[in-house]
């Protein structure tokens, strides 16, 4: 299962491999905040409190836009965090601005 947060509805939705953490919340109407879908404006950051284990390495993207500290403590850009392996994942979408 995979529970998404983003401004203002949360909802949990079945494990969607292959699809990236803001693919999957655009298709369940979840208001998560991005701009470009590329990994350059850092807009769909978010916080991954379980389950970064069952998505993908963090991208080049990922470790241009994110500080060493972010990624530690479980910070993700949504657009490049694609799910890779069923289990429970629960995501929330933390933009700078």
């Amino acid at each position: 299962m995979l529970t998404l947060t983003g401004r203002t509805l949360s909802k949990t939705v079945e494990t969607q491999i292959g699809k990236s953490l803001l693919q999957i919340a655009q298709s369940e109407s979840i208001d998560w905040q991005f701009n470009c879908s590329r990994g350059t404006c850092a807009k769909c950051r978010c916080i991954v409190e379980e389950g970064a284990d069952l998505l993908s390495e963090v991208s080049d993207a990922e470790w241009d836009r994110l500080g060493p500290d972010e990624l530690d403590a479980g910070y993700r850009l949504g657009c490049q965090a694609v799910v890779e392996a069923k289990g429970v994942i629960k995501a929330i979408n933390k933009t700078y601005f």
